[in-house]
């Protein structure tokens, strides 16, 4: 995966549900410096917080959601996007607290969350997602100025639908990522949070073998674009032009 401007980070290597170990990791995504043209142009901030969906584990680096929802912003709106990845390959809900650390305030524009199918995948117990994620969401307003309307959480990917998960798995996985986004959305709406269903869309995956990536595993740049194209509508309307 590509990095850019002055990102250092330990390769993301191997599948999605390897257990790494926690650490924090902040990362400036944006494409190129700012240019002189764009001095006049007003910055926002964007976090992304979350697993390897978020860093689009076996993607270019480009293909990432954050990082097309990045590009978006920036040719349809007037703004330079500064955008920072706090999110591993294999994290769990507490591995993702862990690397917020003592993050209580900040100045971010938007935020997304995307978190838990690590949880499922190692059989945690699920009221340690009801727990943590909670947690994570109430993080994510304070870090948004406690203003919820700047928060979106996103649906869990189901994969099940990949070879991965036709090769490995059962139905039960899709039975309980169901479960875990049904919790995730009722959380949002209880604290006035967009939640957005993109699980449909990794659904799709089997029939529609171009929205899997080359590890037969994770979503691919195109599901990615997908996502963004639910994503994008929801973001455009909290930011004025």
């Amino acid at each position: 995966m590509k990095y850019l401007n002055k990102l250092s980070l330990i390769p993301l290597i191997g599948l999605l549900f390897t257990i790494l170990p926690s650490c924090s990791q902040t990362e400036d995504i944006r494409s190129a410096p700012i240019s002189e043209d764009l001095n006049n142009q007003e910055t926002i901030n964007y976090l992304a917080l979350g697993d390897s969906y978020t860093v689009g584990e076996s993607v270019a680096f480009e293909d990432s959601f954050p990082k097309q929802l990045n590009s978006t912003i920036e040719e349809n709106k007037n703004y330079n996007v500064n955008t920072t990845v706090i999110a591993q390959t294999g994290w769990r809900t507490d591995q993702l607290l862990s690397s917020i650390g003592g993050r209580e305030t900040g100045e971010y524009n938007l935020i997304t969350l995307l978190i838990g199918v690590n949880n499922q995948f190692q059989s945690r117990p699920f009221s340690q997602y009801e727990s943590e994620f909670t947690e994570l969401l109430n993080k994510a307003i304070s870090l948004a100025g406690n203003d919820s309307n700047k928060v979106i959480v996103l649906s869990i990917p189901d994969y099940y639908y990949t070879p991965y998960g036709q090769s490995n798995g059962s139905e039960r996985i899709s039975i309980e990522l169901d479960r875990y986004n049904d919790f995730a959305k009722s959380t949002a709406q209880d604290k006035g949070v967009t939640f957005l269903n993109i699980t449909d869309i990794t659904r799709k995956g089997i029939d529609e073998p171009e929205l899997v990536a080359s590890d037969g595993l994770h979503p691919s740049g195109l599901a990615y674009e997908k996502f963004v194209e639910r994503l994008y509508p929801l973001v455009s309307t909290r930011l004025k032009d």
